[in-house]
């Protein structure tokens, strides 16, 4: 597909009908595929040729989608997960296993969090977490010979703090390893890590992607950049024969281009089977052909709700990169200079029991655990999503127990304001 706007990429990218073809891209409802002779499919299992054995590995419909993500990302090769858990658990561990180290923001999403600092750590990886604003020296202190990738966000779920890409993609290039970014508060929309240095990207399609609260999804993009071979003694995984698929090495055989992806698919998904399903594939398209429009209308209500929230004497500070007075105010000039995403987080004097009591009187925003949503939602992080870190870890990731998150929807930002005042009058009242 040439190269469209991004706008026309979220309507009619990754899938091209020809001649009698469905317009809408075909929800392809089959574990299995059909061929003429065991060769045809032996050249499958091989990876000598592409096709669809088995909808574990790959289906059309996901394949179609996939396309289009990619495309949005500006990338060479992509792949739908089950979950934005799974694609960031796919993406970390094809790369680090047991004896290698990682490097990555300590201001990062609790689930993410907890799957680098524990469940990895039992799997035998090693993590050292910095703060997204670590000097260039900070972070080049903490590498190690056998670190294997950088991982950070673009924008921090829920602390809202700015990475500085470029800089981050230095240290991981100067350390001969690549740097992954979970995108998914950004969306393409707003963000492209990959033309700031990222190698690779990774989203919880379940948030604006999807838009909508329907269907649970990930997808991991890869930019395509990254010279494996030229740091092959430490990534053997890619750069040595794999010999459950005859010997393979894809990093000879699929190149800088295609090698990140098709381990992750042919040995990861076959492996741990995180798959997607076709009918998920097809709303989450549905969902990114409206995304351009929607993202803008969230950003819009987002910058209205941060103005309104920080000129209130309850709120002791709100986070909002859309905001003069934010600390990352000028990194979000740079990486997000058309709008950084829907969630704003504000911290409310008293600590928890003020956010109780606010939470309990809103009426038009829910409690859920859930972002990015066409509905506004709201929690508090210290006790949701972020519950099973410490004191310290809840500091460190910028997320103080007195912390909500809201996230605004697509409503009128007059009716989602009325809302957030009438709960602070009713803690006022209380």
């Amino acid at each position: 597909m040439q190269q469209y706007h991004t706008e026309t990429t979220c309507v009619q990218g990754g899938y091209t009908p020809g001649n009698g073809e469905p317009r809408q891209i075909p929800i392809i409802q089959s574990t299995t595929f059909r061929y003429e002779t065991s060769q045809d499919m032996g050249k499958l299992f091989d990876l000598e040729a592409s096709g669809y054995f088995y909808s574990r590995l790959q289906n059309p419909t996901c394949d179609y989608v996939a396309a289009k993500i990619t495309a949005l990302e500006g990338g060479t090769s992509g792949m739908l997960t089950s979950s934005g858990q799974a694609a960031n658990f796919f993406a970390l561990f094809n790369l680090a296993g047991c004896g290698d180290h990682v490097v990555a923001s300590s201001s990062i999403y609790g689930g993410t969090f907890n799957l680098l600092d524990v469940t990895m750590r039992r799997m035998g990886v090693e993590v050292t977490f910095l703060s997204p604003d670590a000097t260039a020296q900070e972070l080049d202190a903490a590498f190690r010979p056998n670190t294997k990738l950088v991982f950070g966000e673009t924008i921090a779920n829920p602390a809202l703090t700015v990475l500085d890409i470029e800089k981050w993609a230095k240290a991981a290039r100067d350390h001969g390893v690549p740097l992954i970014v979970d995108n998914t508060f950004a969306t393409p929309i707003n963000c492209r890590p990959l033309d700031f240095g990222a190698d690779i990207v990774t989203h919880s399609t379940s948030k604006y992607m999807d838009g909508h609260g329907v269907a649970i999804g990930g997808a991991i993009i890869d930019g395509g950049k990254f010279d494996w071979m030229a740091h092959k003694e430490k990534f053997p995984g890619l750069c040595t024969p794999d010999m459950s698929y005859h010997g393979v090495t894809y990093a000879e055989k699929f190149g800088k281009e295609g090698a990140f992806i098709t381990k992750c698919t042919a040995q990861l998904m076959r492996d741990f089977g995180s798959t997607p399903s076709p009918q998920s594939a097809f709303y989450l398209n549905m969902g990114l052909e409206s995304l351009h429009v929607r993202v803008a209308r969230h950003c819009e209500n987002a910058q209205a709700l941060a103005e309104f929230l920080e000129q209130q004497p309850l709120v002791k500070c709100v986070h909002y990169c859309g905001l003069p007075s934010d600390p990352y105010h000028d990194l979000a000039q740079k990486y997000l200079p058309h709008g950084s995403c829907g969630v704003v987080s504000f911290e409310l004097k008293g600590g928890r029991e003020t956010v109780e009591a606010f939470l309990k009187n809103l009426k038009l925003a829910a409690i859920e655990t859930h972002v990015a949503d066409a509905r506004t939602c709201c929690l508090n992080p210290a006790t949701t999503t972020h519950r099973q870190m410490t004191e310290a870890q809840l500091e460190a990731a910028g997320v103080p127990v007195g912390l909500v998150r809201i996230s605004c929807g697509l409503e009128h930002k007059d009716d989602l304001i009325a809302d957030i005042r009438q709960a602070l009058e009713a803690v006022h009242a209380d």
